[in-house]
């Protein structure tokens, strides 16, 4: 019976590392969708999104009758929890991923070209692959229960908050009247992309829970590594 609880144990944490290396192809490949103009990737992209939708929710119910069934205790209960907890951020990150792809549908015109600022368009580019990399750290991060690399993550994060930032300088030279409406609507894709990044921080910080067992040792951490460079 233990070793059936924890090969459950195992398959319910393998499934949820394999989710979120299912968001990063998402993120990229709504990003591609978005700076492309390509429409028919887009719109398949926004139709998968209740798979997402579906693998979560499973996992949230898997965790629950695991509980209800196993009455786990300890670590093996703070596995479970966060498993759940990082189902449920998963789910947010590939709606935000949708988003994006809905937008690419919106902003790509007949002949599937986009009137896009080629500044505008770089920086989205570079801030969906910055998220791509910080995803694909936070993956990394759980499948390998990686202190070090979860508590990097913020570090990662930063520059996608700086490209968002630029999105707005630039935005704010635009004169072109097609141009300004293209980039109007890009805003919010820039916007999603940061929150997806956000988010990955989120689950980094659950991350760090997990291995140590402390609420606060993200941050008790960061300021302890802090002092030892002073």
């Amino acid at each position: 019976m233990r070793e059936q609880f924890k090969q459950q144990l195992t398959e319910i944490k393998d499934e949820v590392v394999d989710i979120l290396g299912n968001v990063e192809t998402l993120v990229r490949q709504a990003t591609t969708a978005l700076i492309e103009g390509d429409s028919e990737l887009a719109t398949q992209l926004v139709a998968n999104d209740d798979e997402f939708d579906q693998r979560t929710m499973a996992v949230e119910d898997r965790v629950l009758e695991t509980i209800a069934t196993q009455f786990p205790v300890a670590r093996d209960l703070r596995l479970l929890h966060s498993m759940a907890f990082i189902a449920m951020y998963e789910e947010r990150m590939a709606d935000l991923a949708a988003n994006i792809a809905k937008t690419a549908v919106r902003v790509t015109d007949k002949e599937g070209t986009m009137r896009a600022p080629q500044a505008l368009a770089d920086l989205v580019h570079q801030q969906g692959d910055l998220v791509a990399q910080v995803l694909a750290a936070t993956r990394e991060a759980l499948a390998n229960n990686d202190l070090e690399l979860a508590l990097k993550l913020p570090d990662m994060d930063a520059p996608v908050d700086a490209l968002y930032k630029q999105f707005f300088h630039e935005l704010a030279h635009l004169s072109d009247e097609d141009e300004i409406e293209w980039a109007s609507r890009m805003v919010m894709s820039s916007r999603y992309l940061e929150r997806i990044s956000d988010n990955a921080i989120d689950i980094g910080e659950r991350i760090v829970f997990l291995i140590t067992g402390e609420r606060d040792a993200y941050d008790e951490i960061e300021l302890s590594e802090q002092g030892e460079r002073k």
